[in-house]
């Protein structure tokens, strides 16, 4: 009879991995109008919690990340850089460890996950990758004396590290400042863009129930 009644429950079962496997699918799946932050969260509301909690918990604008994985991944969860060619068209290996929406190297990562002992996070969620960033606004602007406020500058800490920040290297990559400048304008887009769409995205009751 028990064996009976398992046999009977394995529909449900397997119909509840299908919907996680779907659920999953959809959360690493890229925005379809990544230009567009309302567009975004409309699409994706778990990114939007995400970004309003790590918001909230660092105290700098969720912007800035959304802006900076836009230019690293272009919000792609398993993003990677592109191997080198030997003799140009044999795949070689990959210029860094990069990884993830927030394309953070494997040593950053360590640790990001050391100072916060948040040992349980990965490069290719995105309440993680947008989590890190933060954190790392946060020390390069401590480091440095940078405004928060300040994006290209921040980014530029992002893409040489605050050493290499401090040290001018960017000086000498008029192509990054370009990109860096590129990276703030998005910013203030998506800034001016959330402005119009903010309280329409606060979740109503069906949506408070489930945590949304």
């Amino acid at each position: 009879m028990n064996r009976l009644a398992a046999l009977g429950q394995l529909p449900r079962i397997l119909i509840l991995i299908l919907m996680l496997t779907l659920l999953q699918g959809c959360a690493t799946a890229r925005p379809s109008n990544p230009g567009d932050v309302c567009s975004i969260f409309k699409e994706k509301r778990g990114w939007h919690k995400a970004a309003l909690q790590a918001q909230n918990k660092w105290g700098t604008s969720m912007h800035i990340p959304m802006a900076f994985m836009y230019q690293e991944s272009s919000f792609n969860a398993k993003a990677k850089p592109a191997r080198r060619r030997l003799l140009g068209f044999i795949p070689w290996r990959r210029p860094s460890s990069a990884y993830g929406y927030a394309q953070a190297i494997d040593g950053t990562w360590r640790e990001y996950l050391r100072s916060t002992g948040d040992y349980w996070r990965v490069r290719h969620d995105f309440a993680d990758a947008t989590d890190f960033v933060h954190w790392y606004v946060r020390q390069a602007a401590r480091r440095n004396g940078i405004s928060t406020s300040d994006v290209a500058s921040l980014y530029l800490n992002y893409h040489e590290g605050p050493g290499g920040y401090a040290r001018n290297t960017h000086s000498q990559k008029p192509w990054l400042i370009k990109v860096a400048t590129g990276v703030q304008t998005r910013s203030q887009q998506y800034h001016a863009q959330y402005q119009q769409c903010r309280d329409s995205l606060k979740p109503g009751f069906l949506g408070r129930l489930l945590g949304w």
